[in-house]
């Protein structure tokens, strides 16, 4: 067995992860916290993309490289405004109806792809990264390319920024509450209804993300959210519904799987296999591996 093979496979796997964790923070928060299954939300990770490459185009040539940061704040606000008014549309009247969500969600997830589609062509649009994400670390017979590096630490930096939000924050703390026993938390006075609103808001910030780091490794098309969605609902799952730490958990070690076995066998077959590897688990620790307590949850 190579292992500078199996070392270059479980560093894309990591890399893979990281664009997962970053999806399915905002899934994990919205699941647990408002029971809402939002199909919708690997084009928040699109909408990340295509800004990321709308910041390439127009302040690439006066700020050069400097366009990097210019697309994480624009990605985040318009992903995260994109998120706002759904809520406030067509979410909010769905509390309670997770089926609904579901179909709801799916509409528009194929209205965002139609429109993107519409607007950009249906064909990938390429992002140049920065000169300073161009190299690679050499370890030994291991070669680590700069932007994957680049992608991995960006979501151990937002895994740490939400993992404070949620822990050491007012906020966090109403929406722990709310997580836990919403009917007391609102008779307490937290506006749950802002809550979700931010909640959901937050979320699709965080997908938004993810696709400025999707867009520096590969090309954005209209489909690129909808080929992350269903690993991004597995992470939620086997990391524990509304668990933070557990999708972190849950996103490298399904990172890795997937790379080992693309690596090993085809796409495809890579999926089923890990398809049934995430059956196996739910039927070993079917809260996964961090369960949050969760009155709602309990009563689901």
């Amino acid at each position: 067995m190579d292992f500078t093979f199996i070392s270059g496979q479980l560093f894309t796997g990591l890399s893979v992860g990281s664009i997962l964790l970053l999806a399915a923070l905002g899934l994990a928060l919205s699941f647990g916290l408002m029971r809402v299954i939002n199909m919708a939300h690997g084009e928040f990770l699109m909408v990340g993309g295509y800004l990321t490459y709308l910041a390439a185009q127009w302040a690439g040539p006066t700020l050069g490289d400097g366009y990097l940061w210019v697309a994480f704040p624009l990605a985040f606000l318009g992903a995260a405004l994109l998120g706002a008014v759904m809520e406030f549309t067509v979410i909010r009247r769905l509390y309670g109806r997770p089926l609904d969500t579901l179909l709801a969600t799916f509409g528009i997830s194929l209205i965002l792809q139609q429109a993107a589609r519409q607007l950009f062509g249906s064909t990938g649009v390429p992002v140049t990264a920065p000169a300073w994400l161009g190299g690679a670390l050499q370890l030994g017979d291991v070669t680590l390319p700069f932007v994957r590096l680049f992608v991995i630490a960006l979501a151990l930096i937002v895994l740490g920024g939400m993992w404070w939000l949620l822990n050491r924050s007012r906020f966090g703390m109403h929406v722990r509450a709310v997580n836990q026993n919403r009917e007391m938390a609102a008779a307490l006075g937290v506006n749950t209804r802002s809550l979700d609103l931010l909640v959901f808001a937050l979320g699709a910030g965080v997908a938004g993300v993810a696709g400025v780091g999707l867009a520096l490794i590969a090309p954005v098309n209209p489909t690129v959210g909808a080929a992350y969605i269903v690993n991004a609902f597995l992470v939620v799952v086997v990391g524990g519904v509304g668990s933070v730490l557990g999708g972190a958990f849950a996103a490298v070690l399904l990172g890795f799987v997937t790379a080992l076995a693309e690596g090993f066998t085809s796409v495809s077959l890579a999926q089923a296999i890990l398809l049934v590897l995430v059956v196996a688990f739910l039927q070993w620790k079917p809260r996964g591996l961090i369960p949050t307590k969760s009155r709602a949850l309990e009563e689901a």
